[in-house]
């Protein structure tokens, strides 16, 4: 089934079941508390390949309809990302409406971290936008299952670092595939969103002489980051017909879409974001028409969860860089079969995942 955008007259009667991202999804959470203002809803995709990992994300919702919606389309990208990468993983994600940055407090996390306790460990949870080191930290006080604590206390820390070394990996074998070079060296690319992960691929990509082009909605942090790496700034949202080489979304998601897609003058779409495809079909044809090279986000954005994931298999950094290293390799496969079998790139790498979940679910019923 594909994920897109929800047309929410469509909705009113079916408000779960009914949605287009809707997927046939195993469980949906939904959490209140009054002492603490929490709202919370945590979707649980697919548990054949594993326990449900993924990030918690915090945010002002314009909608519980646009927060459902997240969480479903979310929680369903971690599935095929945990298979295509070879972790015994199934897929979850989680969203907390409101905030982070004036609602979000310790005992809000602790009872957040209740709800999680009390799906057994068929959840667990990790960062993801609006939340910390030290949030997953509160959230282990009540609860195990939580990936991504500091190092200190055992874990393996902000998993943004690993997260932007597997774009980076991504975006050098997509230049690799259309350049026949994968030297960044005087390549334009265009960086949308410099939080962590978008911080740090910066610096990747800067440190190999790529050209870089930065926006984001906090221009302080536009201004930080121009003085720090000497990039060029862009504000606002007319950036998509700018003359660049590599376009790396690193912010939310559906920002290649109607609007959009056809103003991209970029050889190759490389970045951060989950769910960059607002249609997964529809988009994902347009961009092989027009000769984009899309490298799949759930494959190059994984490295975050490949490094969470050693957490629980007891924490080894050497292992986790070299498992998102192979991303690289992965990545040109990926262009390589969608050559061969005149598909999009999205197409193929969600077919070598759902092929995983399905060996495995015959192996299980067998």
């Amino acid at each position: 089934m594909t994920a897109q955008i929800i047309d929410t007259d469509a909705i009113k009667n079916d408000p779960v079941f009914g949605q287009l991202s809707f997927d046939g999804h195993e469980q949906i959470v939904f959490c209140n508390d009054e002492d603490t203002g929490l709202k919370a809803i945590i979707g649980i995709h697919n548990t054949v390949l594993g326990p449900a990992l993924g990030g918690t994300r915090m945010w002002t919702y314009k909608s519980e309809w646009d927060a459902l919606n997240d969480v479903l389309r979310l929680s369903r990208g971690m599935t095929y990302k945990s298979a295509i990468t070879g972790l015994n993983l199934g897929g979850g994600k989680a969203v907390i409406i409101g905030d982070a940055k004036t609602q979000k407090n310790d005992d809000l996390m602790r009872k957040f971290g209740e709800f999680v306790h009390s799906l057994s460990g068929k959840y667990i949870t990790a960062e993801d936008v609006g939340m910390e080191t030290r949030d997953m930290d509160i959230i282990r006080e009540v609860t195990p299952h939580v990936t991504g604590i500091s190092e200190s206390k055992g874990g393996s820390g902000n998993p943004s670092p690993v997260t932007a070394y597997g774009v980076y990996m991504g975006m050098k074998a997509a230049s690799k595939y259309v350049y026949g070079t994968e030297n960044l060296d005087g390549k334009k690319v265009l960086v949308q969103g410099v939080g962590h992960v978008g911080e740090t691929l910066v610096k990747h990509i800067t440190d190999e002489g790529a050209q870089v082009i930065i926006n984001d909605i906090n221009e302080a942090r536009l201004e930080e980051l121009s003085k720090k790496y000497n990039a060029n700034v862009v504000l606002g949202n007319d950036i998509y017909g700018l003359d660049i080489d590599i376009y790396a979304p690193c912010a939310l998601g559906a920002t290649v879409n109607d609007n959009t897609i056809n103003q991209l003058n970029a050889k190759i779409i490389a970045g951060a974001a989950n769910n960059q495809l607002a249609d997964e079909v529809k988009h994902g044809r347009l961009l092989k028409e027009r000769g984009i090279a899309y490298a799949p986000d759930f494959l190059i954005n994984a490295g975050g969860i490949i490094n969470v994931y050693a957490e629980l298999e007891g924490y080894n950094k050497e292992e986790s860089i070299r498992k998102t290293e192979n991303i690289y390799n992965t990545t040109l496969e990926i262009f390589e079969l969608s050559e061969k079998e005149n598909i999009t790139t999205h197409r193929a790498a969600f077919n070598i995942a759902q092929n995983r979940i399905d060996t495995r679910k015959k192996e299980i019923n067998s």
